[in-house]
Protein backbone atom coordinates (compact mmCIF):
# COMPACT_ATOMS: atom_id res chain seq x y z
CA UNK A 1 0.00 0.00 0.00
CA UNK A 2 1.22 3.41 -0.60
CA UNK A 3 0.12 6.31 1.47
CA UNK A 4 0.03 10.27 1.07
CA UNK A 5 0.64 11.55 4.93
CA UNK A 6 -0.10 15.27 4.90
CA UNK A 7 1.19 17.51 8.31
CA UNK A 8 -1.17 20.58 8.44
CA UNK A 9 -0.64 22.44 11.64
CA UNK A 10 -3.97 23.33 13.87
CA UNK A 11 -4.04 27.30 15.14
CA UNK A 12 -6.63 29.01 17.49
CA UNK A 13 -8.31 32.20 16.82
CA UNK A 14 -6.10 33.81 17.83
CA UNK A 15 -3.01 32.96 16.45
CA UNK A 16 -1.87 30.05 18.67
CA UNK A 17 -0.41 26.93 17.68
CA UNK A 18 -2.57 24.67 19.43
CA UNK A 19 -1.37 21.24 17.64
CA UNK A 20 -0.89 19.27 14.22
CA UNK A 21 -3.78 17.74 11.77
CA UNK A 22 -2.27 14.50 10.34
CA UNK A 23 -4.09 12.93 7.29
CA UNK A 24 -3.57 9.60 5.67
CA UNK A 25 -4.78 9.19 1.76
CA UNK A 26 -4.14 5.95 0.27
CA UNK A 27 -2.35 6.77 -3.21
CA UNK A 28 -1.57 2.82 -3.69
CA UNK A 29 -3.77 2.92 -7.04
CA UNK A 30 -2.08 6.49 -8.28
CA UNK A 31 1.06 5.17 -7.83
CA UNK A 32 0.75 1.68 -9.58
CA UNK A 33 -1.28 4.04 -12.50
CA UNK A 34 1.57 6.40 -13.01
CA UNK A 35 4.24 3.74 -13.36
CA UNK A 36 2.16 1.67 -15.66
CA UNK A 37 2.28 5.45 -17.91
CA UNK A 38 6.00 5.38 -17.57
CA UNK A 39 6.17 1.77 -18.67
CA UNK A 40 3.54 2.45 -21.78
CA UNK A 41 5.57 5.62 -22.26
CA UNK A 42 9.10 4.02 -22.31
CA UNK A 43 7.19 1.24 -24.94
CA UNK A 44 5.71 4.05 -27.01
CA UNK A 45 9.60 5.44 -27.35
CA UNK A 46 10.87 1.60 -27.91
CA UNK A 47 8.00 1.37 -30.23
CA UNK A 48 8.70 4.53 -31.96
CA UNK A 49 12.34 4.23 -32.28
CA UNK A 50 11.64 0.73 -34.09
CA UNK A 51 9.30 2.48 -36.20
CA UNK A 52 11.69 4.86 -37.60
CA UNK A 53 14.28 2.08 -37.89
CA UNK A 54 11.64 -0.08 -40.05
CA UNK A 55 11.11 3.45 -41.75
CA UNK A 56 14.64 3.84 -42.78
CA UNK A 57 15.13 -0.05 -43.83
CA UNK A 58 12.17 0.50 -45.86
CA UNK A 59 13.47 3.43 -47.71
CA UNK A 60 16.86 1.33 -47.92
CA UNK A 61 14.59 -1.01 -49.72
CA UNK A 62 12.94 1.34 -51.62
CA UNK A 63 16.00 2.46 -52.64
CA UNK A 64 17.28 -0.93 -53.58
CA UNK A 65 14.42 -1.80 -55.18
CA UNK A 66 14.12 1.37 -57.51
CA UNK A 67 17.77 0.59 -58.34
CA UNK A 68 17.02 -2.88 -59.26
CA UNK A 69 14.12 -1.69 -61.39
CA UNK A 70 16.61 0.62 -63.45
CA UNK A 71 18.75 -1.97 -63.65
CA UNK A 72 16.02 -4.65 -64.88
CA UNK A 73 14.92 -1.17 -67.63
CA UNK A 74 18.13 -1.45 -68.60
CA UNK A 75 18.50 -4.92 -69.14
CA UNK A 76 15.07 -5.12 -70.82
CA UNK A 77 16.15 -2.27 -73.27
CA UNK A 78 19.44 -4.41 -73.98
CA UNK A 79 17.22 -7.74 -73.96
CA UNK A 80 15.01 -5.82 -77.00
CA UNK A 81 18.14 -4.46 -78.79
CA UNK A 82 19.76 -8.16 -78.70
CA UNK A 83 16.31 -9.78 -79.86
CA UNK A 84 15.90 -7.20 -82.75
CA UNK A 85 19.81 -7.95 -83.42
CA UNK A 86 18.44 -11.81 -83.60
CA UNK A 87 15.39 -11.18 -85.59
CA UNK A 88 17.99 -8.94 -87.92
CA UNK A 89 19.93 -12.15 -88.22
CA UNK A 90 17.46 -14.43 -88.55
CA UNK A 91 16.01 -12.65 -91.15
CA UNK A 92 19.65 -12.51 -92.91
CA UNK A 93 20.27 -15.95 -92.86
CA UNK A 94 16.83 -16.65 -93.81
CA UNK A 95 17.97 -14.98 -97.34
CA UNK A 96 21.29 -16.46 -96.81
CA UNK A 97 19.50 -20.04 -96.85
CA UNK A 98 17.08 -19.01 -100.32
CA UNK A 99 20.56 -17.46 -101.74
CA UNK A 100 22.13 -20.89 -101.24
CA UNK A 101 19.01 -22.96 -102.39
CA UNK A 102 19.09 -20.92 -105.97
CA UNK A 103 23.23 -21.29 -105.65
CA UNK A 104 22.18 -25.01 -105.17
CA UNK A 105 19.47 -25.55 -107.82
CA UNK A 106 21.90 -23.86 -110.17
CA UNK A 107 24.70 -26.27 -109.52
CA UNK A 108 22.55 -29.21 -109.48
CA UNK A 109 21.38 -27.96 -112.79
CA UNK A 110 25.12 -27.28 -114.13
CA UNK A 111 25.77 -30.59 -112.66
CA UNK A 112 23.25 -32.62 -114.53
CA UNK A 113 24.59 -30.40 -118.07
CA UNK A 114 28.17 -31.40 -117.44
CA UNK A 115 26.96 -34.95 -117.00
CA UNK A 116 25.45 -34.69 -120.33
CA UNK A 117 28.00 -33.04 -121.57
CA UNK A 118 30.22 -35.62 -119.91
CA UNK A 119 28.14 -38.38 -121.32
CA UNK A 120 27.94 -36.62 -124.68
CA UNK A 121 31.98 -36.27 -124.99
CA UNK A 122 32.84 -40.13 -124.13
CA UNK A 123 30.28 -40.89 -127.12
CA UNK A 124 32.14 -38.56 -129.16
CA UNK A 125 35.29 -40.04 -127.97
CA UNK A 126 33.94 -43.78 -128.46
CA UNK A 127 33.21 -42.91 -132.30
CA UNK A 128 35.99 -41.96 -133.21
CA UNK A 129 38.04 -44.81 -134.83
CA UNK A 130 41.61 -43.52 -133.87
CA UNK A 131 43.18 -43.01 -131.03
CA UNK A 132 42.45 -39.55 -129.60
CA UNK A 133 44.73 -37.49 -127.14
CA UNK A 134 44.21 -33.67 -126.37
CA UNK A 135 47.21 -31.56 -124.33
CA UNK A 136 46.73 -28.36 -123.35
CA UNK A 137 49.17 -25.38 -123.03
CA UNK A 138 51.91 -27.49 -121.59
CA UNK A 139 51.60 -30.40 -123.90
CA UNK A 140 50.73 -32.36 -120.60
CA UNK A 141 47.37 -34.86 -121.81
CA UNK A 142 44.18 -34.02 -120.57
CA UNK A 143 42.22 -36.76 -122.72
CA UNK A 144 43.22 -40.38 -123.59
CA UNK A 145 40.61 -42.52 -125.22
CA UNK A 146 39.97 -46.23 -125.06
CA UNK A 147 41.37 -46.34 -128.47
CA UNK A 148 44.65 -44.91 -127.14
CA UNK A 149 44.83 -47.44 -124.26
CA UNK A 150 44.03 -50.13 -126.80
CA UNK A 151 46.92 -49.21 -129.51
CA UNK A 152 49.91 -48.30 -127.20
CA UNK A 153 48.91 -50.04 -124.25
CA UNK A 154 48.99 -47.41 -121.53
CA UNK A 155 45.74 -46.90 -119.63
CA UNK A 156 44.16 -43.28 -119.03
CA UNK A 157 45.24 -42.80 -115.74
CA UNK A 158 48.76 -43.31 -116.19
CA UNK A 159 48.74 -41.11 -119.14
CA UNK A 160 46.61 -38.38 -117.92
CA UNK A 161 48.80 -35.70 -116.55
CA UNK A 162 52.27 -36.25 -118.08
CA UNK A 163 53.86 -34.23 -120.70
CA UNK A 164 52.84 -36.38 -123.74
CA UNK A 165 56.69 -35.90 -125.46
CA UNK A 166 57.16 -37.80 -122.43
CA UNK A 167 55.12 -40.74 -122.40
CA UNK A 168 56.73 -43.95 -123.25
CA UNK A 169 55.43 -46.10 -125.67
CA UNK A 170 55.90 -47.77 -128.97
CA UNK A 171 54.42 -44.06 -130.46
CA UNK A 172 58.09 -41.99 -131.63
CA UNK A 173 56.22 -39.01 -129.48
CA UNK A 174 59.83 -36.95 -129.35
CA UNK A 175 58.64 -36.42 -133.51
CA UNK A 176 55.66 -35.07 -132.51
CA UNK A 177 56.62 -31.97 -130.24
CA UNK A 178 57.14 -29.65 -133.02
CA UNK A 179 53.46 -30.39 -134.85
CA UNK A 180 52.08 -30.08 -131.47
CA UNK A 181 53.38 -26.95 -131.52
CA UNK A 182 52.37 -25.62 -134.42
CA UNK A 183 49.07 -26.94 -133.37
CA UNK A 184 49.21 -24.74 -130.47
CA UNK A 185 49.71 -22.08 -132.43
CA UNK A 186 46.72 -22.68 -134.52
CA UNK A 187 48.59 -24.71 -137.67
CA UNK A 188 46.83 -28.21 -138.50
CA UNK A 189 49.16 -31.01 -140.09
CA UNK A 190 49.77 -34.42 -140.44
CA UNK A 191 52.75 -36.64 -139.71
CA UNK A 192 52.91 -40.15 -140.66
CA UNK A 193 55.79 -41.81 -138.12
CA UNK A 194 56.96 -45.35 -137.98
CA UNK A 195 55.70 -47.08 -134.37
CA UNK A 196 55.02 -50.49 -132.55
CA UNK A 197 51.47 -51.40 -131.10
CA UNK A 198 51.26 -52.71 -127.34
CA UNK A 199 51.58 -55.95 -129.22
CA UNK A 200 54.97 -55.64 -131.15
CA UNK A 201 53.37 -55.64 -134.21
CA UNK A 202 55.48 -52.56 -136.61
CA UNK A 203 52.69 -50.13 -138.13
CA UNK A 204 52.85 -46.60 -140.30
CA UNK A 205 51.06 -44.41 -137.36
CA UNK A 206 48.94 -41.17 -139.07
CA UNK A 207 49.30 -38.74 -136.73
CA UNK A 208 46.95 -35.16 -137.08
CA UNK A 209 47.76 -32.38 -135.08
CA UNK A 210 45.51 -29.96 -134.61
CA UNK A 211 44.08 -26.59 -132.80
CA UNK A 212 41.44 -26.53 -129.89
CA UNK A 213 39.74 -23.60 -129.42
CA UNK A 214 37.74 -22.58 -126.30
CA UNK A 215 34.53 -21.15 -126.42
CA UNK A 216 35.85 -17.75 -126.91
CA UNK A 217 37.51 -18.89 -129.95
CA UNK A 218 40.77 -18.64 -127.85
CA UNK A 219 43.29 -21.56 -128.62
CA UNK A 220 43.65 -23.78 -125.05
CA UNK A 221 45.46 -26.94 -126.41
CA UNK A 222 45.71 -29.36 -129.51
CA UNK A 223 44.40 -32.80 -131.03
CA UNK A 224 46.38 -35.88 -131.55
CA UNK A 225 44.66 -37.98 -133.82
CA UNK A 226 46.57 -41.46 -134.22
CA UNK A 227 45.70 -43.62 -136.65
CA UNK A 228 47.07 -46.99 -137.79
CA UNK A 229 47.22 -47.15 -141.60
CA UNK A 230 49.07 -51.13 -141.39
CA UNK A 231 51.89 -52.73 -141.37
CA UNK A 232 55.28 -50.73 -142.37
CA UNK A 233 56.18 -50.89 -145.73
Amino acid sequence: MKLDVRIIPVFARGGALIGMSVIFQDVTRFVELEAELQASHHELETALEELQSTNEELETTNEELQSTNEELETTNEELQSTNEELETMNEELRSTNEELETVNDEARQRAGQLSGVNEFLESVLESIHGALAVVDLELRVEVWNVQAEDLWGMRADEAIGQQFPALDIGLPVQELTRPLRDALGGTRSVTEVHATTRRGRAIVCQVTCSPLHGGDGAITGALALMEDLGTQR
